[in-house]
């Protein structure tokens, strides 16, 4: 099993701790009848997961690679397109980036990626892969200073 695989494993298995019910994985949007937003298992997924009446999609990203910078850039146009879809398709569940806790308390604590995190008002999901936990959800939004 790939450290990717451990990582969407993990998340599910912390959102399941955490209460929540997955419903899909992985969650597919259908724009059109030949058009679909699909994430490629082994590397990373959406999750779909509801608790009581509120529904979440869940994007796991790892930042494994050798450039945090290009994850979070392919991260970011990966929200974006999906907040896009599920405003037209699900307008009722609420989009979270899944961030590895290191990754969280390291490179997103850098001023650029705060302001770009601000700028797009991203909801993220901070957990910690080894104890398979939640340790905080964490929303931004573009009026923060």
């Amino acid at each position: 099993m790939s450290r990717k695989d451990q990582f969407h494993d993990a998340v599910k298995h912390a959102l399941e701790k955490d209460g929540w019910l997955v419903t899909h994985d992985p969650f597919t949007i259908q724009i059109t009848e030949t058009v679909r937003l699909k994430i490629d298992l082994g590397a990373e997924t959406t999750i779909a997961a509801q608790r009581d009446q509120e529904k979440i999609a869940v994007e796991i990203k790892s930042f494994i690679t050798d450039s945090d910078i290009s994850e979070f850039h392919t991260a970011l146009g990966q929200y974006l397109n999906y907040i896009q879809a599920l405003e037209e398709e699900e307008p009722d569940r609420t989009l979270h980036l899944a961030v590895p806790l290191e990754t969280y308390n390291d490179f997103f604590q850098i001023p650029f990626v705060q302001t770009s995190l601000k700028r797009h008002a991203i909801n993220v999901l901070i957990h910690d892969p080894i104890q398979e936990e939640i340790k905080t959800w964490k929303s931004y939004s573009n009026t923060d200073k």
